[in-house]
């Protein structure tokens, strides 16, 4: 999609052209994205007042008919997330199936109701089935009078059924009422079980997409089996297919994360060379039945490969002469109409037609915090739902003027975008086998038989139907009901008799253009949501990261790696380096030369000692302040330098780009965090309450030289970490880094030295660490230790300063290494294998042989134990 001024075309532009300008788009400034938006409808006001006045219409029917509405719209509308009810039933949704013992069971039941106020609710809908669930238990089909607790104004009836009652019979209640909330969303366990339902429920015309659910596959044995499960479905729906074009058949969804592992751009040709005769062999049969093949849409990190799977697919000699090859397309993405304008040209250039199911998006949270986590420029959704609703509108608009290169599939439930697409239909007077819409299993049915009655213009409907056993249901029911039970969806408010229609359906257009600005005022930049959340008395800027998915950066990345340095590192005493009796350090992971690196003599020690000593009182009177300015300049000359660093970190210590990436950041983060306690507890006195009632004034001093002892798992974090807190403190610091890694702590000295921290006040040994460690730690003149390491190497710090005359010398230690996680249950396996790759291997350094972890149940460990070993 180009703006009206930039003078672009998909007609003047190349595919990869296109392509890259999708690609700029992923982080691009919302501000700039939305105005472009703007810029880019086709609509005149006439059409869009036609438009609203055609949505308020399908509302006000809709409320008439409310009676004829689903038992999933009534209940997202008395509990949604807004309130404490909502939150405990969609924990409970989440994990209660999971349980396999009573015990727990009962726990977790307690826990959730005991939180809720459901008195507030009793009455409150014109469900049966929602009333009598408040809190409605359901025995095997049939309802539990619950008594006069709940029609009383007391919430204690949950106590008191229970005694009366017992905990097995309350479990089995809402053990089943959790299995028929899910039986709302999901069609059938099995996709015989699925067609069959979905043929007696629906009106004879309803077309399907099945979607085999399953969260992504974390073992190539999982992969295995979604990939069968997939083939054997498109088996089934085949053999019922009657018609002869993919448009007007039942059709299948696929995720590429189900049949790959490792399905993300780092193991692109891995997954590549594995993934497209796999995708290839599933879309010839369906081919072959004369079915639609759809590729679902999954993270934005994904998009980029997806993109370049789909294109092969597209090119395909085995898969010519076929329409059914289709795809989604997410509207809160950015990059959305570039994607449009892209598969337009590979359409075009092929001489083929796509099938295109646009939506809104169902991962916007996760989106948000993952930009946040990285310290992205900005994020890849936009942060208002006005925008995303405008990006679909322009989506829309272009997947109806092509119509040459497109099926559009438009999956909504939203009575504007409904009115939107009917309004395109008329407006280029579109037949209404050139299009569909689509909605999901158990919602949506009141809004489109109320449109199919009071619309003039004719169109399709497809049911958009989950298939899969309760255990592959929750996932899917969770992101349900986070999407659809936010207090602001158009699903949750469709129904609400208090929301006025004309307040509910409004000209997006006109939404848009109101706000000012155009990003939403709660929702910060990345680098900026320390600072936003007002917590800290000096704010700071959250480390700069980037997408390590993004094409883009990737080529950054690689341009930088292209040159290989070698580097040198040694003792650097008084801002001097010593490269007497340099040795070579060579790559633990490639056995190649990374450098070379001089050793530390005992004069070395003894100068480093003297001039530190005699630079503190000086270091520590300059003032917090000042001391707060230098580290922060560190931070940036330190971020500056990401990528070199992130080199050096891969070559002298072996760890992947991924983790030098995150190591960079948290040095930047230690670095601006030591800097506001500096400036907030290092400059001027506090004055603290006296033992006589009165104040005392108290100044924070340093201590005097803080030898610093770090480790190798982590050659820049924790070695900044140390140092810049006793930098931060007033205290002069001898740094003795890891004996395998030296050459990255110099660098970190160099850079220190250069934002300003003294020459005389920080000063770097290298060499052996029992050797050079023993002599500072037993020296009088060092004033405290900082340690992280080995559990013995601090008992043998401790006994050595504590043997040492005069005042006790502090030592702040950090031992052991292993990471302990805790698992039950109720956990999502595929999940708790994402944490422990990413919390315990990737962040914290360590290797497997580190990680323990505390199965409570039995068959938990026996599903998350092979997952832990194929990631």
């Amino acid at each position: 999609m180009y703006s009206l001024n930039d003078h672009k075309t998909i007609e003047t532009l190349s595919l990869s052209e296109i392509r890259h300008d999708l690609r700029q788009m992923i982080h691009f400034d919302e501000e700039k994205c939305v105005d472009n938006l703007l810029l880019t409808t086709e609509l005149t006001i006439g059409e869009r007042n036609r438009l609203v006045d055609a949505a308020r219409v399908y509302v006000n029917k809709s409320h008439a008919k409310s009676d004829s509405q689903g038992t999933m719209d009534y209940f997202l509308q008395e509990f949604d997330l807004s309130n404490k009810e909502g939150v405990a039933l969609m924990c409970l949704a989440e994990s209660l199936l999971r349980v396999p013992d009573g015990a727990t069971a009962d726990k977790l039941i307690s826990e959730k109701i005991s939180a809720g106020r459901w008195s507030d609710h009793k009455g409150q809908s014109k469900s049966v089935f929602v009333n009598a669930s408040t809190w409605g238990l359901m025995l095997t089909g049939g309802f539990v009078d619950i008594g006069s607790e709940v029609r009383g104004n007391t919430d204690n009836w949950f106590k008191s059924f229970i005694k009366k009652t017992g905990e097995p019979v309350v479990r089995t209640a809402i053990v089943q009422a959790m299995r028929i909330m899910g039986g709302q969303y999901v069609l059938g366990r099995t996709i015989k079980e699925a067609i069959k339902r979905g043929i007696k429920e629906n009106s004879e015309n309803t077309r399907f997409s099945f979607d085999m659910l399953g969260e992504g596959a974390r073992t190539m044995e999982a992969a295995e089996k979604y990939f069968d499960a997939y083939k054997a479905a498109i088996m089934e729906i085949g053999a019922q297919n009657n018609e002869t074009d993919p448009y007007a058949a039942n059709g299948i969804s696929v995720k590429f994360s189900a049949l790959h592992p490792r399905y993300e751009m780092s193991q692109h040709a891995t997954v590549m060379n594995v993934m497209i005769p796999r995708i290839t062999e599933l879309a010839l049969l369906a081919k072959e039945k004369g079915l639609g093949f759809t590729i679902d849409a999954e993270e934005a990190d994904r998009l980029d490969i997806s993109l370049d799977i789909f294109e092969n697919l597209a090119r395909s000699e085995q898969l010519k002469n076929w329409d059914g090859l289709g795809i989604v397309v997410q509207a809160y993405q950015k990059r959305a109409p570039y994607v449009i304008d892209w598969l337009n040209k590979l359409g075009r250039e092929l001489d083929r037609k796509f099938m295109v199911r646009l939506v809104k998006g169902a991962y916007w949270d996760s989106e948000i915090k993952h930009a946040q986590e990285m310290g992205l420029t900005d994020y890849p959704v936009y942060t208002r739902k006005a925008s995303t609703d405008l990006s679909y509108q322009v989506c829309a608009e272009r997947l109806m003027m092509a119509r040459d290169a497109f099926y559009p599939q438009f999956a909504t439930h939203n009575a504007y975008s409904v009115a939107l697409v009917l309004e395109l239909v008329e407006k280029w007077d579109i037949a209404a086998d050139e299009f569909e819409f689509q909605r999901l299993h158990g919602m949506g049915h009141l809004l489109y038989d109320v449109v199919k009655e009071n619309s003039a213009t004719g169109f399709n409907m497809r049911v958009y139907a989950p298939v899969g056993a309760h255990k592959d249901l929750l996932p899917y029911l969770v992101r349900r009901l986070l999407e659809n039970g936010a207090n602001s969806s158009f699903v949750n408010r469709f129904m609400n008799m208090d929301v006025p229609v004309d307040e509910l359906m409004q000209d997006t257009i006109k939404l848009v253009e109101e706000k000012s600005p155009k990003r939403h005022s709660m929702i910060p930049l990345p680098k900026d949501i320390i600072s936003h959340s007002g917590r800290e008395a000096f704010p700071r800027k959250n480390a700069e990261g980037f997408e390590l998915s993004d094409p883009l950066e990737i080529n950054k990345l690689i341009k930088s790696l292209e040159s290989k340095k070698s580097w040198t590192a040694g003792p650097i005493v008084c801002g001097k380096m010593s490269l007497e009796n340099a040795e070579q350090v060579v790559s633990p992971t490639t056995g190649e030369p990374v450098g070379k690196i001089g050793i530390t003599s005992n004069d070395d020690i003894e100068k480093s000692l003297t001039a530190s000593v005699k630079a503190q009182k000086s270091w520590n009177a300059l003032g917090g302040s000042a001391r707060a300015e230098i580290l922060s300049e560190a931070a940036n000359q330190l971020e500056a330098r990401c990528l070199d660093l992130m080199e050096l970190i891969a070559d002298e210590v072996g760890r992947t780009l991924a983790d030098g990436l995150s190591e960079v950041r948290e040095a930047v983060d230690f670095l601006r965090y030591y800097a506001g306690q500096a400036a907030e507890n290092f400059e001027g006195a506090k004055l603290l309450p006296g033992p006589t009632g009165g104040r005392n004034e108290l100044y924070l001093q340093g201590r005097g030289t803080f030898l610093c002892i770090s480790p190798w798992n982590f050659p820049l974090a924790i070695f900044i970490g140390q140092v810049s807190a006793a930098l931060a403190a007033g205290n002069s610091v001898i740094a003795k880094p890891a004996e395998q890694t030296p050459i990255v702590a110099a660098e970190a000295i160099k850079i220190l030295h250069a934002a300003g921290v003294p020459s005389d006040v920080l000063h770097l040994l290298t060499g052996d660490g029992a050797t050079i460690g023993a002599k500072l730690v037993a020296d009088e003149r060092i004033s405290g230790v900082a340690f992280t390491g080995s559990t013995d190497t601090a008992k043998i710090i401790n006994r050595s300063l504590a043997n040492r005359d005069g005042a006790i010398v502090p030592l702040i230690a950090e031992t052991g290494g292993q990471n302990v996680m805790i698992v039950d249950s109720t956990a999502l396996p595929e999940q708790v294998v994402d944490d422990a790759i990413s919390s315990a291997f990737q962040s914290a350094g360590q290797r497997c042989s580190a990680l323990r972890v505390l199965y409570l149940q039995d068959d938990v460990a026996d599903i998350i134990i092979p997952m832990l070993k194929g990631a």
